[in-house]
């Protein structure tokens, strides 16, 4: 394995105290480094978000949707606001691009990774 994914696979938890009371140093660089940061608690808030709706499915999730629930401290607590924020930031977007473009992209894989999962069973 590359230097290059070494790096980013670390970097996407920069800042974060991990269980061992150890903070993760290594700052994402890249872009691709950041999106990672950024998106990685925001897809799991997302995920969340979509299991709560009828349809179970980020596809017909409306952004004053996920907005509503990312507001709700209380809602995936587990899922860090101000690492999402701070990813943002890291990207130079505001916090609405971010949700916007991390929504659309889930919404556009939802089938594809499905169709995978439903191929490893």
């Amino acid at each position: 394995m590359g230097e290059d994914i070494i790096h980013a696979v670390v970097s996407h938890g920069y800042g974060i105290t991990v269980g061992c009371g150890v903070t993760l140093d290594v700052a994402p660089e890249h872009e691709m480094e950041k999106v990672l940061f950024a998106a990685d608690e925001l897809t799991g808030l997302i995920g969340a978000a979509a299991l709560m709706r009828p349809s179970k499915s980020t596809k017909d999730m409306e952004l004053k949707s996920l907005k509503k629930k990312y507001k709700s401290k209380g809602f995936a607590a587990g899922c860090s606001r101000e690492v999402i924020e701070r990813g943002a930031g890291q990207l130079g977007w505001d916090l609405e691009k971010l949700l916007t473009m991390t929504l659309q992209a889930m919404a556009a894989t939802e089938d594809t990774i499905q169709a995978e999962v439903a191929a490893e069973r």
